[in-house]
């Protein structure tokens, strides 16, 4: 067809982009189900035309020739297509079989990162869930941002009740353990996080990073400050410390402060952090004291200030604390709730006021006694929930939309313990890391195939909004959409529910999930806004900056904020411990992320993976020469759980001591059907993390800061080393190989 000809038949179709948390706005060029080009859209009224290079990979993963469009079984002669009928039957028996066997607890499931950027499945997952009826659930929250949601739940009363920095307006942001540039925001929902530090500088303000890597945030930021992986516990508590005997916690209050006033236990703050003084954390964690009693002052000083700490601090031994902490700093001086500080987004779909509060500890974990939250186990429980025999073993498991292999610690074990169930069946675009071990895999529609609104993260968003966005292409009569293989699955699966959800399933099957959106939006805080009006409003609404929402933001009773000094108080004895028994000489491993990279399905695109090798090990310098290493050389990283060989990357970027290996890798096993990952395989960083570091307050992953060995591996053998990966083959019934997206 001519060029003049593509662009007669040319149509335009405006969505937003649902491939991580920035919610940019995209306008699509297509000829009919062909897509002809993906750009910014320069009329949405959040990202304003920035996009990241993430968005054309929608084109590539609806395109993907590996992208699975029918269900498959494996067989002992390989994966076979099968019909839609016959593979939710045979799902539906698979399931009953094990929970009739073994108790309905002996099925798990694992909810992946990519469900909450899903619409349909987002709010007809419950259907699901509630017809398999088992306790024994996980998701990638315990290996994320699940010491976000305790702390928001235990202040504010809800654990989506969280704020977030209002980076539009402040004139002072202290980022621990974040890289914004490149993960667009996470927990700050924000497109074009460059312009917008940059803007923070252009007015006078100031950007400071801790990190011990200096990350293409740090390279833009005023200043950066390298911290051993893991103490930032320490460098908290030291500033609170700091924040007390400067007086700018007394001032905050003399000035009557909003948030401070609503805390009742903010006393017992003055001495939460009394022992612990700037010289006191200095030599471990790395950083001057005179340094961190600056900071303390500038931050306090500026006209306004927010500290955020994201995904570095999280996951690690102290993440629950250090994240208290950083809230506590945040509210003891006076930058809750305020512009250029801490604040609550008031999204159009209220899902804080149309959810549960929350709860942590209820149940625990059969094998290590770990807490639930929400229902929902640490996912450093799995394997060995799989592995360990006695009443309650897992024998059966199902993925959603996650590949928890490349994505959890100590894979190589979880890989094992896959390939011993008796069912398993995965949700899933792809047979991969995970899915590979799925006696069946049922595929959903590509993205562009359904309608889309951001339920999740404009609870997180720096700036109110809302857009929908329907679906470009429609789906093939053969496929299926997520909420349709839930309800086909609870049909199959629970016949005996109430009216009132066979009335609900009813019209989510006629009208599709669209009408629930519909009613969250007529039930929001914004009169008049309904699926109509976002309907007429191709590029989204713009609902206007954040303002402050105390008290009515918050959700205990008594609408105060809720401290629970004891209960993060008693965590200082660990502290303590640590404090006492560190060790300044080990090798510590962290992970990294690069703007192009978000979970493993993004490893199939062609264009994503262009360039050089991003899966590699980043080390300094100082650190390489004391173990022979040359740059571009192989090395052997060893933890206690496993080894990979790797190429090294010499770099300042690192401090000493510390090394560094990118997440989401490890195409390399066997059965995998992505040529393009497999042939950028790289290796996986959580064959090296451990399954045994938790953070024991919450049961978070502690994946940062991680104890390895290093080995310059001799030219003539490392042809010959790739990984201690398992390798055994997919098609029959005792593959150990699996797949998934997280």
């Amino acid at each position: 067809m001519s060029s003049k000809a593509v662009q007669d038949n040319e149509q335009t179709h405006f969505r937003t982009c649902n491939l991580c948390e920035a919610m940019c706005g995209i306008v699509i060029k297509h000829d009919g189900d062909k897509v002809l080009s993906i750009k910014g859209d320069k009329d949405d009224p959040f990202s304003q035309g920035y996009i990241c290079p993430k968005a054309t990979a929608l084109q590539d993963l609806h395109e993907d020739p590996d992208r699975l469009r029918q269900p498959v079984e494996r067989t002992k002669d390989g994966w076979k297509e099968i019909s839609w009928p016959d593979a939710l039957d045979k799902v539906a028996v698979g399931i009953k079989f094990v929970q009739q066997k073994h108790g309905k607890n002996a099925l798990g499931i694992y909810l992946g990162n990519p469900n909450v950027h899903n619409l349909g499945g987002m709010l007809t997952i419950k259907h699901l869930l509630g017809s398999i009826k088992t306790r024994s659930r996980f998701s990638a929250t315990s290996i994320d941002q699940l010491p976000h949601h305790i702390v928001s739940m235990h202040l504010f009363g809800h654990m989506l009740r969280i704020p977030v920095p209002d980076i539009n307006r402040t004139q002072y942001m202290l980022i621990i353990g974040g890289n914004p540039l490149a993960s667009n925001g996470s927990i700050m929902t924000a497109p074009n996080m460059r312009q917008k530090l940059k803007d923070i500088k252009a007015r006078d303000g100031k950007v400071v990073v801790i990190d011990p890597r200096r990350t293409e945030t740090a390279e833009i930021a005023s200043e950066h400050h390298f911290i051993r992986p893991a103490t930032d516990v320490l460098l908290l508590l030291a500033m609170l410390n700091e924040t007390y005997a400067q007086g700018y916690a007394d001032k905050a209050r003399l000035n009557n402060n909003k948030a401070v006033s609503l805390a009742p236990e903010i006393e017992r703050i003055a001495d939460f952090a009394k022992d612990y003084s700037a010289e006191s954390v200095a030599s471990i964690t790395g950083i001057a004291a005179v340094d961190i009693k600056r900071m303390v002052t500038e931050f306090c000083e500026a006209p306004s200030a927010v500290c955020y700490g994201r995904m570095g601090v999280s996951v690690q031994a102290f993440g629950l604390l250090s994240q208290y902490l950083i809230m506590v700093i945040n509210i003891v001086t006076g930058r809750l709730d305020e512009a250029g500080g801490l604040m609550f987004p008031k999204p159009a779909v209220d899902v804080v006021n149309n959810s549960g509060p929350g709860y942590l500890g209820k149940r625990h974990s059969r094998v290590n006694n770990l807490p639930d939250f929400n229902g929902d186990y640490p996912v450093v429980a799995m394997a060995d929930e799989m592995l360990v025999e006695g009443e309650g073993q897992l024998k059966g498991f199902m993925t959603v939309a996650g590949n928890p292999v490349l994505s959890t610690p100590n894979g190589e074990k979880l890989d094992t313990a896959l390939a011993n169930l008796d069912f398993m069946v995965s949700l899933d675009y792809f047979i991969n890391e995970t899915s590979r071990h799925a006696h069946i895999i049922l595929p959903p529609v590509s993205p562009l195939e359904r309608d889309h609104y951001d339920v999740t993260f404009n609870n997180f968003a720096v700036h109110n909004v809302a857009k929908y966005s329907k679906a470009l292409f429609r789906k093939h009569k053969k496929a299926k959409h997520d909420w349709q293989i839930y309800l086909e699955l609870a049909k199959r699966l629970d016949k005996k529910v109430s009216m009132a959800t066979k009335v609900e399933r009813l019209l989510i099957s006629v009208l599709g999930p669209k009408f629930i959106l519909d009613q969250g939006l007529r039930r929001g805080p914004y009169k008049g806004l309904n699926l109509k009006k976002l309907k007429k409003n191709l590029h989204g609404v713009d609902l206007g900056p954040l303002k402050p929402m105390l008290p009515q933001a918050l959700k205990h009773k008594d609408q105060k904020i809720h401290l629970n000094v004891d209960f993060y108080q008693a965590d200082l004895d660990r502290v303590q411990a640590m404090m006492q028994d560190y060790d300044d000489t080990q090798i510590l491993l962290i992970g990294r992320r690069h703007v192009r990279s978000n979970n493993s399905w993004l490893h199939n695109s062609q264009r994503l993976v262009k360039g050089k090798s991003r899966c590699t090990l980043m080390l300094h310098p100082e650190t390489a020469e004391q173990h022979g290493i040359k740059d571009g050389q192989d090395v052997r990283v060893t933890s206690r759980v496993g080894s990979v060989v790797i190429t090294a990357e010499v770099t300042d970027e690192l401090m000493p001591g510390v090394v560094s290996i990118p997440h989401g890798f490890g195409h390399g096993r066997k059965g995998v059907k992505q040529k393009i990952a497999q042939a950028h395989a790289g290796v996986s960083v959580n064959d090296l993390t451990d399954d045994t570091l938790i953070d024991t307050l919450s049961g978070n992953a502690a994946v940062n800061g991680v104890p390895v060995q290093l080995e310059a591996v001799a030219p003539e053998t490392s042809n010959l080393d790739t990984t201690d990966s398992k390798t055994d083959s997919p098609t029959t019934t005792s593959d150990s190989e699996s797949s998934s997206a997280a």
